[in-house]
């Protein structure tokens, strides 16, 4: 059941972002999350609270008319409190309907909370990017 707990927070994360439900999306993630997306953008990873993470996230749909992030070919690793998860493909569509479409993946690490699992470090390593940055 512990395998299938990770896989739906894992895709609540994905979910909430794209519907742009950022009180929801605060519930996937613990106190404090370190976010690497060094491989697409470069720089360093960051440690954020959710609040900061929802803030920065928030911003971004001002350029985006919608996004889609897909979760797929799950691989849960599980020792006791801690999992990690990863999967990934993203499209982007911009404003004036220009795509950009990202595969790879997203290592999560998860631990487990009273109330289930939180999202402790998100990796996301690119193995491609099409269309418009």
């Amino acid at each position: 059941m512990d395998r299938f707990d990770v896989i739906d927070t894992c895709t609540r994360m994905a979910w909430h972002a794209d519907e742009w439900e950022w009180d929801r999306l605060a519930q996937v993630f613990a106190k404090k999350v370190t976010l690497d997306y060094t491989s697409l953008n470069g720089g360093e990873p960051v440690t954020l609270t959710p609040a900061q993470i929802i803030e920065g996230w928030a911003a971004a749909p001002g350029s985006y008319a919608t996004t889609q992030h897909l979760l797929g070919n799950h691989l849960v690793t599980m020792d006791a409190d801690d999992a990690v998860c990863p999967a990934l493909r993203a499209t982007h569509r911009k404003a004036d309907a220009s795509l950009r479409t990202l595969g790879g993946n997203h290592r999560f690490d998860l631990v487990r909370a009273g109330d289930g699992w939180r999202i402790t470090t998100d990796v996301m390593t690119t193995a491609w990017s099409d269309g418009t940055r």
